[in-house]
């Protein structure tokens, strides 16, 4: 088929395929463009190479503005008007798969690049973490394995609590929010990633609680053990020393006016026993099957 298609892209430019026959050169660029509005961007920008019909049919906005969400223009307003002023659709979602900062740089909104749906994430400095102030308990941690750049560090503490809030127009979808959590503070050493579990204890006596509601009734909340020491081994637990995502619940947007207001926590407030030697992340808002596609190793 690779012989094929070369073959037909031969005359490409000058119209017709080397034989006199039909080649992909003689396909108006209006049907080509029909064609791309079933493709997704990635096959898109692929099939622009062949030839000058579809490198102008792959810059039509037509077919761009089909790729953007219904209300793309919320998620422009984010960004400074000279940044997108004049730019073409197809470039305005270049710019928008890139993350958008925003809330003083705590939160980050952008499109997923194979679907165009919307996707965002939370930094731990935009939520309200107990004790966060009080350095016997709580370190920034600055670390290139998070995308704001730092982390919260939780050496110990009794009252664990950690809140947030965002009011956002979300495209109609179902969305999954997570929180990235990490057992044990990491370093690199020579060059190699090296964790340090000194300060872990408290985790496995109680789960800790997760919830989320909405502005429209929605509610969801889980538990999760974060330390099983029952799966103990001799390198340590499992689930110490990698970033984890624990799901806390699902969401529904039917319409992105009103902006949805969405509410999320974590809490272990057992005061019989301390907790340490945990880094809060960041926490997720994705496409529910955009997450499983990203579990399963296809994430863009």
């Amino acid at each position: 088929m690779g012989a094929s298609l070369s073959g037909l892209s031969e005359g490409a430019n000058g119209g017709s395929a080397a034989g006199g026959g039909p080649g992909l050169g003689d396909i108006p660029e209006s049907c080509v463009a029909c064609v791309f509005m079933y493709l997704t961007p990635p096959e898109i920008c692929n099939l622009a190479r062949l030839n000058r019909a579809f490198r102008g049919a792959a810059s039509s906005d037509s077919v761009w503005e089909a790729k953007l969400p219904p209300n793309y223009q919320d998620l422009l307003d984010l960004v400074l008007p000279e940044r997108y002023r004049n730019l073409s659709k197809k470039d305005i979602f270049a710019l928008l798969s890139r993350p958008v900062p925003f809330d003083d740089g705590n939160k980050e909104v952008w499109l997923d690049r194979v679907t165009g749906r919307v996707c965002m994430s939370i930094s731990a400095k935009g939520m309200a973490i107990t004790g966060i102030e009080d350095r016997r308990y709580w370190n920034w941690i600055p670390t290139e394995e998070s995308r704001f750049h730092v982390v919260a560090y939780l050496q110990q503490i009794w009252w664990f609590e950690v809140d947030g809030v965002v009011k956002f127009p979300f495209p109609a979808d179902i969305y999954t929010i997570s929180f990235r959590l990490h057992l044990g503070r990491f370093a690199k050493r020579l060059g190699r990633r090296v964790c340090s579990f000194e300060h872990n204890h408290g985790w496995e006596i109680q789960p800790v609680r997760f919830e989320l509601s909405t502005s429209d009734g929605q509610q969801a909340s889980c538990e999760f053990c974060l330390d099983e020491t029952n799966h103990d081994d001799a390198n340590g637990n499992h689930k110490r020393g990698c970033w984890i995502e624990y799901k806390v619940g699902e969401f529904i947007v039917r319409d992105s006016e009103p902006a949805s207001e969405v509410k999320f926590s974590m809490k272990q407030i057992d005061c019989t026993h301390s907790k340490g030697g945990l880094c809060v992340d960041s926490v997720y808002i994705i496409p529910s099957n955009l997450r499983e596609r990203k579990r399963r190793g296809i994430w863009k």
